[in-house]
């Protein structure tokens, strides 16, 4: 299998170290273009034998799976460089949530699925969201599902659902990431601990939690059951954290969801203003 990779940032990066490191793909099944060709040249240097091509169709041309892993207002030019030489038998692989794959189906003659990644996948761990146009079929739902088990758990969900699941499993990292810091950063503050032993202290406490919750079995209430018990320290101030943080989440979720039917908004129009106008 060829993958070809449109977009070699933060994720795209990510997800070809992931994919090599675990073993799913040699560097050779691997073609991949940038704006900025340094970075797929340092790709390249990184992992002998992948291919940095200069522009966006030849990583396209040829490729079984094209990731297109690139911010929401440049899909209709990636697309537009991409689409006349593109084959109903290969798959355009999205990862960028504000992208309906109803804009993609319109605009390219291939299958079109749609992946959420998270940085969790570059521990091979995590949930990788999988979402499937109308022209894939079951064959082509396990080919990209193996492919992404090799570096997560990967879930099948429905488009009306990508936000929110997006919410919890790829913006989750950065949100508890930012709780844990402010934990740290009080704990600091408040005793005069030393900060390198307690940010180990609470990174290796996240990481314990995590395994509870997924290999352990336990319920996040089962977990605060087991670790409070009536009248206790823990049980006070999970009281005065139930107090304090009412609706804090709500909001975050309401919050993510403005940003993103924006973002729609916005990519909507990319893709179908010259339409609306008309000639």
């Amino acid at each position: 299998m060829n993958i070809g990779f449109i977009g070699t940032g933060s994720m795209g990066s990510l997800l070809i170290d992931s994919f090599i490191q675990s073993k799913a793909l040699l560097p050779g099944q691997i073609k991949a273009a940038n704006r900025s060709f340094t970075k797929v040249e340092s790709l390249a240097a990184r992992h002998p034998g992948l291919q940095a091509v200069a522009s966006n169709l030849e990583a396209a041309a040829d490729s079984d799976l094209i990731f297109l892993c690139i911010k929401p207002l440049d899909y209709k030019k990636v697309l537009d460089e991409i689409k006349a030489s593109v084959q109903p038998e290969q798959m355009i692989v999205s990862i960028t949530s504000p992208v309906l794959l109803a804009q993609l189906e319109d605009y390219v003659p291939s299958k079109v699925a749609k992946v959420i990644p998270s940085i969790t996948n570059y521990t091979l761990s995590g949930a990788s969201l999988c979402i499937y146009g109308s022209r894939t079929s079951e064959e082509d739902h396990r080919r990209l599902e193996t492919l992404l088990g090799y570096i997560s758990q990967p879930l099948r969900i429905q488009e009306r659902y990508t936000r929110i699941v997006s919410d919890l499993s790829s913006c989750g990292p950065a949100f508890f990431a930012f709780l844990l810091q402010k934990f740290v950063d009080a704990a600091v503050e408040e005793t005069g601990i030393n900060h390198g032993e307690a940010v180990v202290l609470a990174s290796n406490m996240l990481l314990g939690t995590g395994k509870l919750l997924t290999e352990g079995g336990f319920t996040p209430l089962e977990l605060q059951s087991r670790v409070s018990v009536p009248g206790g320290i823990t049980a006070q101030a999970l009281q005065m954290l139930d107090n304090e943080l009412e609706g804090v989440f709500n909001r975050l979720v309401r919050t993510t969801h403005a940003k993103y039917n924006e973002d729609v908004e916005k990519v909507t129009a990319a893709f179908y203003e010259e339409k609306i106008k008309g000639p």
